[in-house]
């Protein structure tokens, strides 16, 4: 099966000349906080960095981003997977960490039933944050590997691999014995390894296919140029602007003639409100050397003709709607005078 959509996943997610990412995932994230003795879970899902999923806590149910978010899953499987979200939010998770974190609100297993207080003094904290990612990424050629990272008030504290939850060597006693109440469990974490290496690739597999229109769409950038806050006296920070454009991958460099400028600096690539990407590429240039530098994108959507702005140069694309406003304005004032005139 794996083998037959590789020719997929080449085309989705081709980045440059690089051929496909090394890796494709699904996960899903969830944050919980616990203050004034109730939990607050905020939960999504992400198809690599796109968000496709998000968990409404109020109804206790999946919201679908996407018409093609459900997959290729039946009705029955997702009634189902959303089913297990609301055991593990409103049982499971509440239970074991209650077990474990705080004081007063119940005792460990122990025979001596000793508060949690004594066994874990490094843990009581109001409010408490918990944060979880789990899913499946494909590794080229190895097929699905399922991942779950628990982290608690930030810091690494426990992972699950092959049915097994680990302690992270930072999670301390703590984290040993959350390890152990959690393993003791045999059906919980069967069942989960299932989710994470049956259900979560089977998922993954069936969003690439359904969304593939989507993924595949190709959107081209748009560029303007600008100069930032002066970098010191004498000096400019040149500014080139890239916006509006998908997938992800992106190549943006300064140069003078065909020379790239080494001191280009990228900032981030950003999201838009819409699902293209945004990024900008500053270089500090002495005021006098500024002539002659030019910015240089490369997207796949241009088809080998990059986009290249020079420094100085009109903003071709902005004088015409310039030109385009001025000349309406015109036309509406003279057929203005017009009217006037004739009545």
């Amino acid at each position: 099966m794996l083998s037959l959509l590789l020719p997929l996943l080449a085309a989705l997610f081709q980045g440059g000349d690089s051929g496909f990412e090394e890796s494709i995932s699904y996960h899903l994230m969830q944050t919980s906080s616990f203050h004034n003795h109730s939990w607050v879970h905020v939960g999504s899902g992400w198809l690599g960095e796109l968000q496709t999923h998000r968990w409404n806590s109020s109804s206790g149910t999946i919201i679908y981003l996407y018409p093609w978010s459900r997959g290729n899953f039946s009705n029955k499987e997702l009634m189902y997977v959303e089913r297990l979200f609301q055991l593990y939010f409103n049982e499971h998770q509440d239970y074991y960490i209650s077990q474990l974190m705080f004081k007063g609100l119940c005792f460990t297993n122990s025979p001596q039933r000793e508060p949690v207080a004594t066994l874990f003094p490094n843990l009581q904290s109001d409010p408490f944050d918990l944060q979880v990612t789990a899913g499946c990424e494909l590794h080229s050629g190895k097929g699905f590997l399922g991942f779950k990272q628990v982290a608690i008030q930030g810091h690494d504290f426990m992972s699950f691999q092959n049915e097994t939850f680990l302690p992270s060597p930072k999670g301390g006693e703590e984290a040993q014995e959350a390890c152990k109440l959690l393993n003791f469990n045999e059906a919980y974490t069967q069942r989960l390894h299932r989710l994470l290496s049956d259900t979560c690739p089977r998922f993954t597999l069936g969003l690439l296919d359904a969304g593939k229109a989507h993924l595949q769409r190709q959107v081209k950038p748009e560029a303007w140029l600008s100069s930032g806050p002066s970098p010191g006296p004498g000096h400019l920070l040149l500014v080139c602007h890239v916006s509006g454009f998908y997938p992800k991958p992106v190549w943006v460099m300064w140069i003078r003639g065909d020379q790239e400028q080494q001191g280009t600096q990228r900032g981030d690539i950003l999201p838009n409100a819409d699902g293209t990407w945004y990024l900008q590429a500053t270089l500090d240039v002495a005021a006098g050397e500024a002539a002659g530098m030019a910015c240089r994108v490369k997207h796949s959507s241009l088809g080998g003709q990059d986009l290249v702005l020079h420094w100085g140069a009109p903003q071709s694309a902005l004088g015409l709607i310039l030109f385009a406003v001025i000349a309406a304005l015109a036309l509406l004032t003279g057929l203005g005078f017009w009217f006037i005139k004739r009545w």
